[in-house]
């Protein structure tokens, strides 16, 4: 068999520095580069902790300089020899002023020439990083990305267990029970013809523990949802899930900032002011155009409906009358930047978020120089300026729509004029911490042409709209709150309702008669009639924060083996056809081709 002696490490290749000049030692690791410099060998080892520079001299090892001709990267070595210090240090890398003048050394693995280089800056397909991800997985870069997520697993179970919170496991296989998004389904082969389906998220189950007189619980848990997935996406995600008892929303939601000072304290060592800001949905929608909102800049929006009920301007005027919105955005200092060409492509990227059109203004040499200009008359146009706050060299875009669609377009284009004009690069390193709270209760899908709830279908109405639940339920708020960061949603989670009466009134207005609910949640609503206590909790989205933290925009650079945007796992080929075999056990067959077509 293999021989298995080697010399094993005395240290890691990130931690020799000058002191330790003289020592012998011995590193263990992967070679990232060879370079010959007429027959002096200059090798750069890594492992996790860093990278060291090896020197072989032939002057003074002429045998170990022969041996090294064959030395590639990404060989597996171990290396011994002394630490000296380097006549030209590297001053960018912790372990830069010394090297290591290699005795001896001895290959424990090689390896085939990697097909991309193992290096930060790679501009290597997606594609082929994904297929070789245990290659991709020794960029100190995505190696960095990983033990941040490992601190903050650390950081997770610490805080919360000085808060005395109970971690508790959840099952992964459970009732489906379609909540939102779609479920993925497990056949039973023992029960054939039935299916478990994985767990959106553990709402139901943390709920039952607080009625089963748990007090605080808390679990770092993967959930699921079958959705059609865009870039910043997963099929599994991972949340950090808590939920408490007999607290009201600020008990919540000062839990869930002292996790975020704590947080940002341990892995970057910034302090982190209590008591963030508190804006609500609407507030959020009206001055920001989104219920995410970037705060790091200001460019708010302001509505401007009453000034224009009555002006020339017919597009402005029929959405007024008819009950919309009208509003603009002042891109402050931007009217130079944008010329015609410039504004046109921004019309069509407010045509894709929903937008008609876009009407603008812009102020140079104290005039207003605007194709819409001629429908107002001078005191309208006063207003509007005022309003806008406008200035020499503003520019200003205008928004008319029904309330969602006037202020999402703004909103959008708030963020693109952001990273257009530079002001998001300003703003890098920057974090501003928010809640959004109030969110509706309900929404209404056009599509399904019902209400459907806006958060889940267990989240507690505003004290104040409890008594409207059998009327109309538009109108109606929720006390929801969402975590914001930097224009990220990194947590949410709401009161909870732990009166079942309120629960069957929720139920009924999202269209569940009384025997559907009982089948789809009957075992809540059995656990309700038990005695439950006030209840409430938040979730965080653990990849959002990780990748806030790093400072990454990509999902997949802080999850070990993540899925493409088809949701294939490229490395190891799932989703894979299988055996027959395995699906006549489950009692299932496919459709054949020409039976999907009918």
């Amino acid at each position: 068999g293999e021989k298995m002696s080697f010399k094993k490490r005395t240290h890691n290749c990130g931690e020799l520095r000058p002191e330790s000049e003289g020592l012998d030692v011995t590193l263990n690791g992967w070679i990232s580069t060879v370079r010959d410099l007429g027959g002096m060998y200059f090798l750069d080892m890594r492992d996790r902790w860093g990278v060291t520079q090896i020197v072989i001299e032939p002057e003074f090892q002429p045998e170990l300089a022969e041996r090294a001709k064959e030395l590639r990267s990404e060989f597996v070595m171990s290396v011994s020899g002394k630490v000296r210090m380097r006549e030209n240090p590297n001053k960018n890398i912790p372990t830069g002023l010394i090297e290591i003048l290699a005795e001896d050394f001895e290959i424990l693995n090689k390896s085939e020439t990697p097909p991309f280089e193992i290096i930060d800056d790679l501009d290597t397909n997606e594609e082929t990083k994904l297929k070789y991800r245990f290659l991709d997985l020794r960029r100190p870069v995505l190696q960095n990305y990983l033990l941040v997520r490992n601190q903050l697993y650390q950081v997770a179970h610490k805080y919360f267990a000085k808060e005395n919170f109970v971690e508790i496991e959840t099952p992964y296989f459970m009732k489906s029970t379609p909540e939102g998004a779609r479920d993925f389904l497990v056949p039973s082969r023992i029960n054939k013809g039935r299916f478990y389906a994985l767990p959106q998220s553990p709402q139901l189950y943390k709920q039952i523990l607080m009625i089963s007189g748990y007090d605080r619980y808390m679990q770092i848990v993967k959930c699921f949802r079958d959705e059609d997935l865009r870039s910043d996406r997963q099929p599994e995600f991972t949340q950090i899930d808590c939920e408490m008892s007999f607290v009201e929303q600020d008990d919540v939601m000062a839990m869930a900032e002292g996790f975020i000072i704590d947080l940002w304290k341990d892995v970057l060592d910034y302090d982190v002011a209590p008591n963030f800001r508190r804006l609500t949905f609407d507030e959020a929608m009206t001055r920001y155009g989104s219920d995410k909102p970037d705060l790091r800049f200001g460019m708010h929006i302001e509505t401007i409906t009453d000034i224009v009920k009555e002006c020339g301007f017919k597009v402005f005027a029929d959405t007024a009358k008819n009950g919309g919105e009208v509003a603009l955005l002042n891109a402050k200092g931007a009217a130079k930047d944008y010329s015609r060409k410039k504004i046109d492509a921004l019309t069509e990227f407010a045509k894709k978020h929903g937008a008609k059109g876009l009407a603008w203004m812009k102020i140079v040499d104290g005039k207003v120089n605007s194709p819409i200009a001629k429908f107002f008359d001078e005191l309208e146009i006063a207003k509007i300026i005022s309003a806008a706050e406008a200035e020499e060299n503003d520019l200003l875009l205008f928004s008319s729509d029904k309330w969602f669609g006037c202020y999402n377009v703004l909103g959008q284009l708030r963020l693109e004029i952001a990273r257009q004009t530079g002001i998001m690069d300003k703003v890098k390193g920057k974090y501003e911490f928010a809640w959004v709270t109030d969110f509706p209760l309900f929404e209404y899908d056009e599509e399904e042409d019902r209400y459907i709830a806006m958060h889940h279908p267990f989240t507690s109405p505003l004290d104040s709209d409890i008594d409207k639940l059998d009327g109309d339920p538009t109108g109606l708020h929720a006390k929801a709150y969402d975590m914001v960061i930097n224009g990220a949603e990194v947590g949410g989670g709401s009161i909870r309702i732990h009166d079942q009466e309120i629960q069957k009134k929720m139920f009924s207005l999202l269209g569940l008669d009384q025997e559907e609910a009982e089948e789809k949640f009957g075992f809540l609503l059995s656990a309700l009639k038990y005695g439950a206590p006030p209840h409430g909790g938040i979730a965080f989205g653990l990849d959002r924060l990780v990748m806030t933290l790093a400072g990454t925009d990509s999902i997949r650079d802080v999850i070990a083996f993540p899925k493409t945007t088809s949701g294939l796992s490229l490395m190891d080929g799932a989703p894979s056809s299988v055996d027959v075999g395995q699906l006549e056990e489950l009692g299932l067959a496919l459709l054949k081709k020409d039976e999907e077509k009918e």
